[in-house]
């Protein structure tokens, strides 16, 4: 039914991927991309004999062009953000951020404005989940 391509396969990643899969029929393809493919490969090996969720594994370079996803999960570490959105934006890929990238001056919105007006130009979604920034706000 749909095509999936998450970005990140660490901790948080691994979690996401396993629940997409035990829900085949939507997620009935997934990528998993991260800057070493290797650690991508390792999950796939773990999960794919638990899922009908066809499960390919690939480098994140050029890749969202190439793969073409409904939707892109990001669940990289937060520095990678804009570079993704880009890509999502080029591509035509709604963007599924929960990483959130922080600009240099957190007090200024003015990023987040940019890339909310470029995504509702483009016709796609883009969701931020800033839920958890509370927390860090107040301890930090």
């Amino acid at each position: 039914m749909s095509r999936l391509l998450v970005i990140g396969c660490g901790g948080v990643a691994s979690v996401a991927i396993r629940k997409c899969c035990q829900n085949s029929d939507v997620f009935t393809e997934i990528m998993i991309a991260s800057r070493t493919k290797e650690k991508c490969d390792a999950l796939k090996k773990k999960i794919e004999s638990t899922t009908k969720t066809k499960i390919e594994t690939a480098k994140v370079a050029e890749l969202i062009r190439a793969y073409k996803p409904d939707a892109v999960l990001n669940v990289a570490l937060p520095y990678q953000d804009l570079t993704i959105m880009d890509a999502c934006l080029e591509a035509g890929a709604d963007y599924i951020d929960t990483a959130n990238y922080e600009a240099e001056d957190t007090e200024d919105p003015t990023w987040r404005a940019i890339y909310e007006k470029r995504c509702k130009e483009k016709g796609f979604t883009a969701y931020f989940d800033y839920s958890w920034q509370w927390a860090y706000d107040e301890k930090f």
